[in-house]
């Protein structure tokens, strides 16, 4: 199970991630509690190891934007929420960035399709709500064989039992590791990465 920590803001919440056995952490660089500066991202990337994915996440910039600020952070990778059109994964992989699309489950059934992203990610209709959604309900989007996160709702209590009734390739969390909004409880990530892991 591929595991990504998402909104991580300080050195000590990387290392309990990547000790854990994180796969990916992610920084938020767009408007959100959890915002970090690409100069901050720069002196964060100290404590990710090479073989740990550090990527940017991004919610409504244009494609062109987000990598330009995700190439001041350092970072290689992309995560783009929000409206997205093909061309927008095109963009990021014209300056050699790796992408994360980010889809909500409500999405119209096109969205599911390959654009040529790295990863898909499938969050709930209200993202960064907390709020746990039908997990199930993936089996029916038609990505069997695909590399797909789970993402939305998710915490260390439910995180396997949700992954298995989608039949999820991985699984993204934020809010479900949190003691406070934009906040990490580094026993929660520990917590959360070992029980996805199992």
């Amino acid at each position: 199970m591929f595991v990504k920590v998402c909104g991580l803001s300080t050195p000590e919440s990387i290392r309990e991630a990547v000790e854990a056995g994180a796969d990916a952490v992610g920084f938020v660089l767009t408007a959100s509690p959890r915002v970090v500066s690409p100069a901050q991202v720069m002196q964060l990337l100290r404590s990710v190891p090479e073989s740990v994915a550090a990527i940017g996440v991004f919610r409504h910039e244009p494609a062109g934007d987000a990598v330009a600020i995700a190439r001041a952070a350092g970072l290689e990778w992309i995560q783009l929420h929000g409206r997205r059109t093909p061309e927008d994964v095109k963009t990021a992989h014209d300056a050699g960035m790796k992408v994360i699309r980010a889809v909500t489950m409500d999405d119209a059934p096109d969205a599911f399709g390959s654009w040529g992203e790295e990863r898909l990610l499938v969050d709930a209709a209200v993202p960064g709500s907390g709020e746990s959604w039908d997990y199930g309900s993936m089996r029916t989007k038609g990505l069997d064989g695909r590399n797909w996160l789970l993402a939305g709702g998710l915490n260390p209590a439910n995180v396997a039992e949700a992954a298995q009734a989608a039949g999820a390739w991985g699984v993204d969390v934020s809010s479900g590791v949190e003691k406070s909004r934009g906040v990490k409880d580094l026993a929660k990530i520990r917590a959360f990465v070992t029980a996805a892991k199992a």
